[in-house]
């Protein structure tokens, strides 16, 4: 005995199931967030005038990890809504490989982060800092909107200036980076792209 094949309209559907699917995957990740790398990007200038303050490299430190994690959350949370928003989901299709991209090279700048702290050499971390997180959002930006490898781009662009620069100029590029990028791209994304 024979099977019978599948009725038209469930071929359909399985046809429609796979191009949408297909669709997903070959998207862009649209959930960078506009306003919430602006906000990043405000309380970056607060912490680089907070850090500037310190007395010690290990309270400057302190400083500028409390402020990793207040982006991190940030950044996670504008992400979230605004796939939501968009009836997508963040870790699936597009999301997910940006998170992939995204995620290897921050993992190295928190591992290489304790080992030079560590060891004393809190003054290579600026550079370190711009330059990995620049490398994660040019890795992860392949997934996205044209401009976050740009703007991961221009975060590399100053993490070699601090690395290669006086050592001073550190907490500056930090500002300039974290604060003033996050907030002129995340304007830029905002504007563009929705939200």
């Amino acid at each position: 005995m024979t099977k019978a094949p599948p009725a038209l309209h469930e071929r359909a559907l399985d046809n429609l199931r796979f191009i949408r699917e297909t669709m997903e995957r070959a998207g862009s990740f649209t959930a960078v967030p506009g306003r919430g790398g602006m906000a990043m990007g405000v309380t970056a200038l607060a912490a680089a005038a907070i850090a500037a303050l310190q007395p010690t490299e290990s309270r400057w430190l302190v400083v500028w990890l409390c402020e990793a994690a207040l982006a991190l959350a940030l950044g996670a949370f504008a992400s979230d809504r605004k796939a939501r928003r968009a009836g997508h989901a963040l870790f699936e299709g597009p999301g997910r490989r940006f998170l992939f991209g995204l995620v290897p090279p921050l993992l190295a700048g928190a591992l290489l982060t304790a080992a030079l702290a560590r060891s004393g050499a809190v003054a290579v971390l600026p550079g370190l800092w711009l330059l990995l997180y620049g490398a994660a959002v040019v890795t992860g930006g392949a997934f996205a909107v044209r401009i976050v490898p740009v703007m991961g781009s221009a975060f590399m662009f100053l993490g070699a200036v601090a690395l290669l620069g006086p050592a001073a100029w550190g907490n500056v590029l930090l500002a300039v980076g974290f604060g003033g990028l996050h907030v002129a791209f995340g304007y830029v994304i905002a504007r563009r792209y929705g939200g």
